[in-house]
C-alpha cells in the first residue's frame, strides 16, 4: 500500500464528499496516524480516549457517530468491542482515485500534505513532533524508545498468579480468569501495549472486580428494600365496611 497515493485519494474524496464535517476529517487523520504506528497492518486495535484526544473530539456521542459514519461511507471497517478489557478494531479501506491511471494529473498541495506522514527509514512517524519539512524522528526519541523497551515482568505460570491473588484475599477463580485472559492475548493491554509489570495489572483487575461486586450488592440491597416496603404496604386482612362503627 502506497501511503502517499492513499492520502492523495482520500483528500480528493473528502473534497467531493459533502456528508463530511471537520470531526469526520480529524478522526480519520487520527486513525491514519494510528494505522501508521501499526505499520499499516491489515487490522489494528484502537483506543477511544487516545483517538478523541488526537482528533480533538470532546463528546463520546460525536466520536461514535463519526466513526460509524466513516464505516457506513466505506472509509474504513469498524469492529466495536463490548469487552472492557479488549479494545475495538479498525480496518482502513484502501481508497483509490477515480483518475489514478491518469499520470498527467498531479496535485503538489496534496503531495506536500501527504509528505508530512512519511515514515522515516521504515519507522512510524512521531506525530508528537512538530509537522514540518524537518519533522524527523530525533535520536532523543530513539533513545527513549530503547529505554522504555524493558523486559516484561510476566508470571511464570498460573500458580504464581494464584499465589498473588491469595495474598490479595481474592478468589482463585478470578486468578484463573486473569491468567487465561492475558495469556490468550499475549500479555498486552488493549491488544497492543505490552504489560511490563503484571502485578499492577492484576491489582487493577481486582479493583475493577471490587467495583462490580459493590455495584451488584447495592443493586441487590435496593431491590430487597423495595420488596420489603411493598410487603409492608400490603393489607392482608380485608375490612368489612358494611359493619356498623
Amino acid at each position: 500500500m502506497n501511503y502517499i497515493s492513499q492520502l492523495n485519494s482520500v483528500f480528493e474524496k473528502f473534497y467531493f464528499d459533502d456528508r463530511l464535517n471537520p470531526s469526520h476529517l480529524s478522526l480519520y487523520l487520527a486513525l491514519f496516524q494510528e494505522w501508521n504506528r501499526c505499520r499499516f497492518s491489515n487490522i489494528f486495535f484502537i483506543d477511544r480516549g487516545e483517538l478523541m484526544k488526537a482528533s480533538k473530539i470532546g463528546s463520546k456521542s460525536t466520536y461514535h457517530r463519526c466513526i460509524r459514519n466513516l464505516d457506513e461511507w466505506e472509509y474504513l471497517s469498524y469492529f466495536p468491542s463490548n469487552n472492557p478489557f479488549k479494545g475495538s478494531m479498525v480496518k482502513m479501506a484502501i481508497i483509490r482515485a477515480s483518475d489514478e491511471q491518469d499520470s498527467g494529473r498531479y496535485n503538489p498541495m496534496l503531495e506536500q500534505l501527504a509528505e508530512q506522514y512519511r515514515p522515516i527509514s521504515g519507522q512510524p512517524l512521531d506525530f508528537k513532533s512538530p509537522m514540518s519539512e524537518q519533522a524527523l524522528v530525533s535520536n532523543t526519541n530513539n533513545k527513549k524508545h530503547k529505554t522504555n523497551n524493558k523486559k516484561a515482568k510476566l508470571p511464570k505460570n498460573v500458580n504464581e498468579v494464584l499465589i498473588f491473588f491469595a495474598k490479595m484475599k481474592w478468589s482463585s477463580l478470578e486468578a484463573k480468569k486473569f491468567y487465561n485472559h492475558y495469556n490468550a492475548i499475549g500479555w498486552k493491554i488493549g491488544g497492543r501495549t505490552i504489560i511490563t509489570n503484571w502485578h499492577s495489572t492484576a491489582e487493577n483487575w481486582i479493583l475493577k472486580g471490587q467495583e462490580i461486586n459493590t455495584h451488584y450488592k447495592n443493586a441487590k440491597t435496593k431491590k430487597q428494600k423495595h420488596n420489603e416496603d411493598e410487603d409492608f404496604l400490603k393489607i392482608n386482612k380485608e375490612k368489612n365496611y358494611s359493619e356498623p362503627l
